[in-house]
C-alpha cells in the first residue's frame, strides 16, 4: 500500500517548502500539493517539521559499540550501517583509520563484500589513512604512519577496481602529485587531511587531482598572513570541497561562520560526523590500536585529551549550523545531503528527493530532533544514542 506522509514541509535537497509526499514501493512516487487526496493510500499525519532526504556522511569509522579497525569484515560494516541508519545516516562511507596493511586489507574486502550483497546505505570505503603527516597525526597511531609507496599505490588502484568507490585521505608531505595523479585518474576520490603542507603544496595537490579535505580546521596547517596552508588553500581554490565536524568542540561557530562566508566554489563545505564506535549506543569508552578512547560531555579523547573522532550525529550538526552559526536552514539541510553526495557522484541516487528515486527520508521537528527515518519506504527505529 502507497504511504501518503502530509503535515511537513520537504525540503527536496536543493528548497525547502509546502508539500505532502506518496511513497509506494520504495520509491518517492509523487510529490504532491498540501492536502492532495490519494485514493487507497495510508494517510499519515506529521506534526510539523520537516521531511529531508536521508543524511549522507563520508566518514564514519565505526557503530554500534565497534571501530571498522576492530573487526574489519561484512558483519561489522553491516553493523555500522544499521547504528548510523538509525541516527538518519542512510547512506555512508564506513572509514578505515590509519592501521597495518593486513587490517586495511581487511577492510577493503569487508566493503567489497557488503557492496556485493547491496548492504543498505554502503556507498564505498573511506582510507583515512597511513600516508599522512607525523606533525599532524592527531587519533592515528605514529607508528603506523608512512610515505606512499609504489606498491600502495598499486594496491589503492586495484581496491578502486572492487570498490564501488573510494576516498582516500593523505598528506602532500607523504605522496607525490604524481601519485595522488595516478589515483585521481583510476576514479579514486583524493581528500586532503592530515597534513602540515604549505599552501603552494596545497595547490600542487590539488591540481594533481585532490578535490576534497578532510575534517576542515582539525588536524592541518592553519590559515596565517603569510603561509596559508591547507585551510588557506582549501577556501581559497573552488576546485576543492572540504567536510566540516560542526560540533563547536572540533571547530568554534565563529571558525565555521568565517570559512562559510570565504569559501570560493563551486567547491562547498558539507557535513561529516566522524562517528566513532559509540555511534547509536550509551557507550562510555571504547578502544582504538589499543588506547581508551573516553567518551563525556560530547567529547571523545584520548587519555591525553587529543580529540579522537566525534560524539556527534546529523541533527545535533544541524543544530549548531542554525542555532549557534546563522547558517539558513535550506543551506545547512544541503550541507548533510546533495552536498556530500555530489562529492562522490552520488547526487543522482541520494541527497535529493525526487520521483523515481529510492526513499530515503528522515523526518525532523521543528527543533531539529529526528523524529523518524524510512529507508527504501521501510520505517526504521530511531537510535538510543542520539546525541542532545
Amino acid at each position: 500500500m502507497a504511504l501518503h506522509l502530509t503535515g511537513a514541509r520537504i525540503f527536496d535537497g536543493e528548497n525547502l517548502g509546502p508539500g505532502d509526499l506518496l511513497i509506494e514501493g520504495g520509491e518517492v512516487a509523487a510529490l504532491l500539493p498540501v492536502g492532495s487526496a490519494v485514493p487507497g493510500a495510508e494517510v499519515l499525519r506529521l506534526d510539523g517539521g520537516i521531511l529531508a532526504p536521508g543524511f549522507v556522511d563520508l566518514q564514519i569509522n565505526g557503530g554500534g559499540g565497534l571501530m571498522l579497525n576492530d573487526r574489519p569484515e561484512l558483519a561489522t560494516v553491516e553493523l555500522m550501517a544499521s547504528a548510523n541508519a538509525g541516527l538518519g545516516a542512510l547512506t555512508i562511507l564506513p572509514t578505515l583509520i590509519t592501521d597495518t596493511p593486513e587490517v586495511t586489507e581487511a577492510a577493503v574486502d569487508a566493503v567489497a563484500d557488503a557492496a556485493a550483497k547491496a548492504v543498505p546505505g554502503i556507498a564505498g570505503l573511506h582510507l583515512e589513512g597511513p600516508h599522512l603527516s607525523l606533525a599532524r597525526k592527531g587519533a592515528h597511531d605514529p607508528a603506523l604512519i608512512r610515505p606512499m609507496t609504489e606498491a600502495d599505490l598499486g594496491f589503492l588502484l586495484d581496491a578502486a577496481r572492487r570498490l564501488p568507490r573510494l576516498l582516500v585521505t593523505l598528506a602532500p608531505e607523504s605522496v607525490a602529485p604524481e601519485q595522488i595523479a595516478r589515483l585521481a585518474g583510476a576514479g579514486i576520490i583524493v581528500s586532503l587531511g592530515h597534513s602540515d603542507c604549505s599552501y603552494a603544496d596545497a595547490r600542487a595537490a590539488i591540481t594533481a587531482g585532490a578535490h576534497v579535505a578532510t575534517h576542515l580546521f582539525n588536524a592541518m596547517s592553519q590559515l596565517g598572513n603569510r603561509e596559508p596552508g591547507l585551510v588557506g588553500a582549501v577556501l581559497d581554490d573552488g576546485r576543492i570541497s572540504a567536510g566540516l565536524i560542526a560540533d563547536t568542540v572540533h571547530v568554534h561557530p565563529a571558525a565555521i561562520r568565517s570559512a562559510l562566508a570565504a569559501k570560493r566554489g563551486p567547491g562547498e563545505i558539507f557535513l561529516v560526523t566522524d562517528a566513532m564506535a559509540p555511534a547509536g549506543t550509551d557507550l562510555a569508552s571504547f578502544t582504538l590500536n589499543g588506547r581508551t578512547i573516553r567518551r563525556e560531555d560530547g567529547r571523545l579523547t584520548l587519555a591525553d585529551g587529543t580529540l579522537a573522532g566525534a560524539d556527534l550525529d546529523f541533527p545535533r550538526a544541524l543544530r549548531v549550523l542554525r542555532d549557534e552559526v546563522g547558517v539558513p536552514l535550506d543551506r545547512a539541510l544541503r550541507m548533510a545531503t546533495l552536498t556530500p553526495a555530489r562529492v562522490i557522484g552520488l547526487q543522482d541516487r541520494c541527497g535529493r528527493i525526487a520521483v523515481g528515486r529510492r526513499a530515503d527520508l528522515v523526518h525532523l521537528s521543528d527543533g531539529l530532533k529526528l523524529q523518524a527515518i524510512w529507508q527504501g519506504g521501510q520505517s526504521l527505529q530511531l537510535s538510543p544514542g542520539l546525541a542532545a
